[in-house]
């Protein structure tokens, strides 16, 4: 058995797949194994992705998985995982870059700390621009639950560091059914998985390691592009809410869950002028139902809370859904 598969999922990256795949290099160790996963990229992904497998294959173990369709960001990982055969699991995509060794540093802090899960810091780089973002976490280098670590509600706290790539997972994770994510989301997939994983492993540690480098403004990248797929938020969210509610803590956990739903929403209503013109009206539309859906005690709790630039946003949307139902 490896000691560490690294899932790599790639699609229309190639200006980007070699400096992703040249530091997969520089950390390379014989009981490591690469999983790369092209999701039926159409330009030349495939042909670089053929000749680093045969290359790497030298200094460490290899697997290649081209899909016949592609399929997006959260069926490509699911591929990689249920391809992995390592002891340990992390994540990078197909655009980004890692620092040399981190890899080794990382299954180190994982198998010191001898928990389901660790999370790890990252830089985000932005052009030439380097910002160090830390997981908004305080105690680090001690196992924890990681329930405890979903709230307070209004507070930024793990479960809204939803990078994949931003840590280490053990397999025991993968063979309980922890690991994997909701089939053929386009946008935040990493959400209801990170929901999932802090409800049911049940230990975890935040480590100060620095090395996974995410690429952010990148032109295909689906944050940067205002058309119908960005609107799977509303179906992660969704199944965040509905889980949550089914949980043992619901009456803790849920008014979290609302909250975040909530500050999506108003996010992507504050940018509505990047979508489509058909697609925003659809946001407005999915957003309004969305609303509807809500625990509506939990929905009055937060907007009465939610600073006044989101919660109107809100408010008006909600105002929206009694109108129409009056007139109806």
């Amino acid at each position: 058995m490896p000691k560490l598969s690294v899932i790599v999922p790639f699609y229309n990256v190639q200006q980007y797949a070699p400096d992703t795949l040249r530091s997969l290099r520089l950390n390379a160790r014989e009981d490591f194994e690469f999983v790369l996963v092209d999701d039926h990229s159409k330009d030349e992904t495939p042909a670089i992705l053929e000749r680093a497998a045969e290359e790497l294959s030298d200094v460490a173990q290899v697997r290649y998985v081209r899909h016949e369709k592609n399929g997006g960001l959260a069926t490509a990982r699911n591929t990689g995982l249920d391809a992995s055969t390592g002891e340990y699991l992390t994540f990078l995509d197909g655009d980004d870059w890692i620092a040399p060794g981190y890899l080794g540093e990382l299954v180190s802090a994982i198998e010191g700390l001898g928990c389901d899960f660790i999370r790890t810091d990252h830089v985000q780089a932005t052009n030439r621009g380097r910002t160090v973002h830390r997981a908004p976490h305080g105690r680090r280098n001690e196992v924890m639950n990681p329930r405890e670590a979903i709230l307070p509600v209004d507070r930024t706290t793990s479960v809204d560091y939803a990078y994949a790539w931003a840590g280490a997972y053990h397999r025991r994770l993968l063979d309980k059914g922890v690991l994997h994510f909701t089939h053929g989301l386009r946008t935040a997939e990493d959400r209801p998985w990170i929901w999932k994983l802090h409800r049911e492993a049940e230990s975890f540690a935040v480590v100060g390691l620095l090395g996974v480098f995410y690429r952010r403004g990148v032109a295909s990248s689906l944050t940067q592009i205002g058309d119908v797929r960005q609107l799977d938020f509303i179906r992660a969210f969704d199944q965040v809410v509905e889980e949550t509610a089914a949980d043992r803590d619901a009456d803790r956990l849920l008014p979290k869950a609302v909250r975040t739903y909530c500050a999506i929403i108003a996010h992507h209503l504050a940018e509505i002028d990047k979508f489509e013109p058909a697609v925003a009206k659809q946001l407005r539309s999915m957003s309004a139902a969305a609303i509807k859906r809500m625990p509506q005690d939990a929905l009055g709790d937060v907007l009465d809370t939610m600073d006044l630039s989101r919660s109107s946003k809100l408010r008006r949307l909600r105002r929206r859904i009694t109108t129409a139902k009056a007139a109806a």
